[in-house]
């Protein structure tokens, strides 16, 4: 089973991008989408062989998460039940026989860490509803996570120390996630990559020069570990300035 995860940056520009080749080309059983932007009525996807699945923000064009999937569900979940967190559209969750798959667009802490104390709650408060999950099924886990674990996650290290996406605290709440019994599926595979990246900056030519961030990731229960196959970053295919990234896994 091929599973995929795309951060497009605004479904209907992505759209005129090449969105609709890119999406055939993997051709994932399971494909997750975040930063939609755009509310259910102004998405328009034409994929016959997919259930199609949208949760939005409340706030216009902004945020929202979307999965479309060729198994249907026994169940779909919106949100995590906080209403603080669920009025910008940012976790979307499918259930099935023997997983829960969860598609997460995880709030950025904006420059100067203005938004840190928010998403720190966030994070608290979204690990629970993954352990609580993972309780009755083993959990996959994917989406633009908004850091960058490790300082091989990205090119610049020590000038971002303590930006959005690789301050201490952020990098400590996923270091927490890990410790509950989840696996990076990527680092699994390739614990020692360099320049794997997932995001670039669209200034400075960023992503001519690979200068990027590793910040989209599929992570899984541990007992899900014999099930993996492999782990992918699709860094050729353009569209937005996050590529997909991708799970193999034998379910």
């Amino acid at each position: 089973m091929l599973l995929a995860s795309w951060n497009v940056n605004g479904i209907r520009a992505c759209l005129t991008k090449g969105f609709e080749d890119s999406f055939k080309k993997i051709n994932a059983d399971i494909f997750a989408l975040q930063e939609t932007k755009a509310q259910v009525d102004q998405i328009v996807l034409d994929f016959p062989e997919y259930h199609a699945f949208y949760n939005s923000a409340v706030k216009k064009g902004y945020s929202g998460v979307a999965i479309l999937t060729k198994i249907k569900p026994n169940h779909v979940y919106y949100g995590i039940d906080i209403k603080e967190h669920d009025q910008e559209g940012r976790v979307l969750t499918l259930e099935f026989d023997h997983f829960y798959f969860v598609g997460c667009y995880t709030p950025n802490s904006k420059r100067e860490l203005a938004r840190l104390d928010y998403r720190m709650k966030w994070e608290d408060d979204f690990l629970a509803y993954l352990d609580k999950l993972n309780k009755t099924k083993p959990v996959i886990l994917c989406g633009d996570l908004n850091v960058a674990h490790q300082e091989i996650d990205l090119k610049n290290p020590s000038s971002n120390h303590k930006n959005a996406g690789f301050s201490d605290e952020e990098r400590e709440k996923m270091t927490q996630l890990l410790s509950h019994g989840y696996i990076d599926t990527f680092r699994y595979f390739y614990p020692d990559q360099t320049d794997a990246y997932s995001w670039w900056s669209y200034m400075f030519k960023a992503r001519e020069r690979n200068a990027g961030w590793r910040i989209d990731y599929f992570i899984t229960s541990e007992r899900l570990k014999d099930k993996l196959k492999d782990a992918y970053i699709y860094s050729d295919i353009l569209g937005s300035d996050h590529c997909p990234v991708g799970l193999e896994i034998s379910l």
